[in-house]
């Protein structure tokens, strides 16, 4: 005999009702359809037992394809990891904005080029064709020529929306956080470019995520080369895409796909080969000013010089041990007008993951002097070049090695906890976090009115609070407060006028 589940069992008590004609069973708005089942009787086991009966389909609670909630461990580390890569741009000089999470329509169709396809589109509401921000590159261009700015270093964290196909094992979400640096303005030539590049260094160097290259190449550079191997202009841009893919595909993949789909004949596809395959320093650079066709063509000899000076500047700086001149780099958004670059993770160093976590690049950026002039009624341009460093990818690497390690992060920043050893003392705690909360200290303590004090001090323990303020009745009496160290457990008194500053003492890096 088939045994029945509780689910079912309950569904096979429901009192019997009238039979369900076609129209109720598809949604009818009929009397009984309004009265069934009865009020009240709406709960989740209600639900359950309603779809067993009827083969009502059980929602399942999940969040969106491509999005994911963050418990407090993984904002917390999500928080440290923002905090250090805002102090960085801090500390060289830019000024937060923020811009909306929606965007007329009109503003981002034909920025992306193949990738426009990726942007959500929603429908009219009001009067207005919207989307969802792709990038933080677009609205901070659309921010400079709507409010006529044409000198700004800004930084922008916010997130960012593509309808993509998810790989979250690897970093890649629909709904994803991206961290900006740009500096826009009318500059000598390369040093803005240098600056982001230092910038993508240090913050890589200062999360320890392993060993790492930065790419640079030159958009008047690949254009240079398509002119010079028989590409039509009409199809620089989707040859670059095509390139673009050279770090994920192999070249036969990529020719294949320039002869089949974009229609370059055989000949062009193997000459483009023979320099997006090259990558070197200065040595390169130096070998292509002098390379008889390329060194004809007016786009790629300023793009080469641009290049040559760009590594004198990064040899200043110290840190082109970690740079490579990479033809293959393409980037293929369309608004890229100068030098481009890109950095990626070689290996990861850590005893504690036995394979690398493949994450793919995580920083990227470039120069995109024409993209605010696209918006400006006059057509003026403001010259812009910035780097965007991939949040998401590098956070998908610490939380995988905190995880692997053990290592347990607090979620909170408590820094006393205010406990007492007896009963009908919730007046004194309460009194006593209150001067603590005044003097800005960060405090807490257990929401019960004689907790034990065994309770509380586990708590501080499973929390990671470092200090404990306990009063009690003989520290009543004294005038006192029993000040407890709970990684060593111990304990002193400290007189009740002298408690703040001995725990502000205490808490001193």
């Amino acid at each position: 005999m088939l045994r029945l589940g509780p689910i079912a069992a309950a569904a096979r008590r429901l009192p019997a009702g009238p039979r369900l004609g076609p129209l109720c069973l598809a949604g009818s708005r009929g009397s009984f359809a309004r009265s069934w089942p009865p009020a009240g009787d709406r709960g989740p086991l209600s639900r359950q037992v309603r779809a067993a009966a009827g083969g009502e389909r059980v929602r399942v609670l999940k969040t969106p394809k491509g999005t994911r909630d963050h418990p407090p461990a993984q904002t917390a580390l999500r928080e440290r990891l923002l905090s250090a890569v805002v102090s960085c741009f801090k500390r060289h000089g830019a000024a937060a904005i923020d811009t909306p999470a929606l965007e007329l329509r009109e503003t981002l169709m034909g920025k992306y080029g193949e990738d426009t396809k990726l942007i959500y589109e929603l429908q009219d509401q009001g009067g207005e064709l919207l989307a969802l921000r792709y990038d933080l590159t677009v609205p901070f261009a659309r921010y400079l020529a709507m409010n006529k700015v044409t000198n700004m270093k800004r930084y922008h964290v916010a997130k960012v929306y593509r309808r993509d196909n998810p790989a979250t094992t690897r970093g890649r979400y629909r709904e994803f956080y991206q961290c900006d640096f740009d500096i826009a303005g009318q500059f000598d030539p390369m040093i803005p470019d240098a600056e982001c590049l230092k910038i993508v260094h240090e913050i890589l160097s200062d999360l320890q995520l392993g060993d790492f290259i930065i790419k640079v190449n030159d958009r008047r550079i690949l254009n240079g080369v398509f002119a010079v191997c028989g590409v039509p202009e009409t199809k620089f841009i989707s040859a670059c895409s095509t390139v673009d893919k050279l770090d994920k595909v192999p070249w036969e993949e990529v020719r294949s796909e320039m002869v089949g789909e974009k229609g370059l004949s055989p000949e062009a596809a193997d000459r483009i080969g023979e320099y997006v395959q090259l990558h070197g320093g200065l040595d390169l650079i130096e070998r292509l000013l002098q390379e008889p066709k390329l060194s004809q063509n007016k786009l790629a000899k300023e793009g080469l010089r641009d290049m040559k000076l760009l590594f004198e500047y990064l040899t200043l700086f110290g840190i082109t041990e970690k740079i490579s001149f990479d033809l293959s780099l393409a980037r293929g958004l369309d608004y890229y007008t100068g030098v481009i670059f890109e950095a990626v993770l070689l290996h990861q160093e850590n005893e504690h993951v036995e394979e690398a976590v493949s994450v793919g690049s995580v920083a990227g950026g470039g120069r995109y002097d024409g993209l605010v002039g696209m918006f400006d009624p006059k057509g003026r341009k403001v010259p812009c070049v910035g780097v965007s460093i991939g949040i998401e990818r590098i956070f998908s690497i610490l939380e995988q090695r905190l995880e692997a390690s053990g290592e347990k992060l607090r979620t909170t920043e408590t820094q006393v906890l205010v406990a007492t050893p007896q009963k009908h003392l919730l007046p004194a705690r309460l009194k006593l976090i209150s001067e603590l909360w005044d003097a800005g200290i960060k405090a807490e303590m257990l929401y019960k009115k004689d907790p034990k004090l065994l309770k509380q001090l586990q708590y501080c323990e499973d929390t990671g609070i470092p200090l404990a303020a306990i009063v009690g009745e003989q520290e009543l009496a004294d005038g006192v407060v029993k000040l407890r160290d709970v990684a060593t457990r111990e304990q002193v008194d400290i007189p009740r006028e002298k408690l703040i500053d001995e725990i502000r003492r205490r808490l001193e890096p």
